[in-house]
């Protein structure tokens, strides 16, 4: 952090403006129960400026009793100094207690009660990238990673005017609600697409009748098949040795960990000489359209329909499907990556040498019910609808958070002044 700072900022140890600080009880299994007093566990305090709480964990009333020295409630603030994670990703990010009535804390959380500063100033301060810093600084261990109390509260800060850390955090503040709403409406359209693969890729649409199946019970036109019968070709990439070369001299060469989530990721990809290339598509070329499905690696049964023209060679690791005139290319990639789909990736999949492996035999004899191909497409136009918008929320999320960042470099270090009594520059946010 620069040590020049604007007319009026200081620099501090966070120690300066600590009352009082909390730590916590030592809880043993035997100490946790059904209800009783509620405990901040490490994983509370997570990045976002709030204390969430994703599990309600409890002890018993009588271990609160004797342990009243670990309580808060909400006039303090929380951080974790010890994480279990050996980079230590959230240790010494601070969070809001939110929630009325008294709490305990688990060993390695802290809470915080503060004099002559503005909480969520210090909240945002700790999710800033130069704090993040100052803390891999100062934390010890290898597996477990620790922050000794007084390292902590002698980490120096800037400190600006008491309102100009009110303007910062209240900018900053409104960011982190727009990205809050906005991860809210992600995870219900994901909700949405979850429930709506179930009961359109199951039950079809406008069916009254149904039958039993290999496959569980669909609507009686529907007609099931082996995976092998409705494709023209179900290939994986070529397991020879990649000869790699530079990028601007070579073709992107995929292999499993670019399929992920329904989607083809072309962020992180190694290139291949254009006659290894042509080696490789001599007798199977991959085309705008066709499925690319992961077989090889942790994310094994992952599918994705190939949304782009230009030329690229395959692995090994994955497996290239081409489907036939009776079949609706983002309908059986929606199929492959439903509960059913997964389900039968899971009871095939061979775990030799530690590594799962989907052997190409295996997926060609995968079931498939089969709707017609005009009840395919109205099923896939529903379920890509969906995804469209998801993917247009994400990018809007991703984009809130990277200028969140830009925002919280200027106003964090003074570099950008905001609008108050004693100031004549404002900040512009949008």
């Amino acid at each position: 952090m620069n040590n020049l700072f604007p007319d009026g900022w200081k620099s501090e140890a966070i120690d300066t403006y600590v009352e009082k600080m909390v730590g916590g009880a030592p809880l043993r299994p035997s100490d946790f129960s059904k209800s009783g007093v509620r405990v901040i566990p490490k994983k509370a305090v997570q990045f976002g400026g709030k204390t969430k709480f994703n599990i309600n964990t409890y002890c018993t009333s009588d271990f609160a009793s004797k342990n009243q020295k670990n309580i808060v409630n909400n006039e303090y603030i929380i951080t974790s100094l010890r994480d279990l994670v050996p980079t230590g990703p959230t240790i010494g990010v601070i969070g809001k207690l939110e929630e009325q009535g008294e709490f305990i804390l688990a060993q390695g959380v802290y809470g915080i009660k503060t004099k002559n500063i503005v909480n969520d100033y210090l909240i945002q301060l700790s999710n800033s990238q130069w704090y993040r810093k100052q803390m891999r600084l100062i934390f010890v261990g290898s597996t477990q990673v620790h922050i000794r109390n007084q390292e902590f509260l002698d980490v120096v800060v800037p400190i600006p005017p008491l309102p100009e850390q009110q303007k910062i955090s209240k900018i900053l503040t409104s960011v982190d609600e727009v990205i809050e709403k906005t991860q809210a409406q992600i995870d219900k359209l994901k909700d949405l697409k979850t429930g709506m693969m179930q009961e359109l890729l199951t039950n079809g649409i406008g069916h009254t009748e149904f039958k039993d199946s290999p496959v569980g019970r669909i609507p009686t036109e529907w007609e099931v098949v082996k995976f092998d019968d409705i494709a023209t070709s179900i290939t994986c990439g070529v397991a020879a040795k990649p000869v790699y070369v530079e990028a601007e001299n070579g073709v992107p060469f995929l292999s499993a960990q670019n399929v992920s989530k329904g989607n083809v990721l072309l962020t992180k990809y190694k290139h291949i000489s254009p006659e290894f290339h042509k080696k490789l598509t001599k007798n199977t070329k991959p085309y705008k359209g066709d499925i690319l499905y992961s077989r090889v690696g942790a994310n094994y049964g992952e599918a994705a329909v190939i949304e782009f023209d230009w030329e690229f060679s395959v692995y090994v690791s994955l497996t290239l499907i081409k489907l036939s005139k009776r079949c609706e290319n983002y309908f059986i990639k929606y199929l492959l990556n439903s509960a059913h789909g997964k389900d039968q990736a899971q009871n095939g999949v061979f775990a030799g040498g530690g590594v799962p492996n989907l052997n190409v035999a295996v997926v060609k004899a995968f079931y498939i019910a089969l709707p017609p191909l005009e009840e395919q497409i109205k099923i896939s136009k529903v379920i890509l609808s969906i995804d469209r918008k998801l993917e247009a929320v994400t990018r809007k999320l991703s984009t809130l958070k990277n200028n969140k960042k830009a925002l919280m470099q200027d106003l964090l270090t003074g570099k950008v002044r905001v609008k108050t009594e004693t100031t004549n520059t404002e900040v512009v946010v949008g």
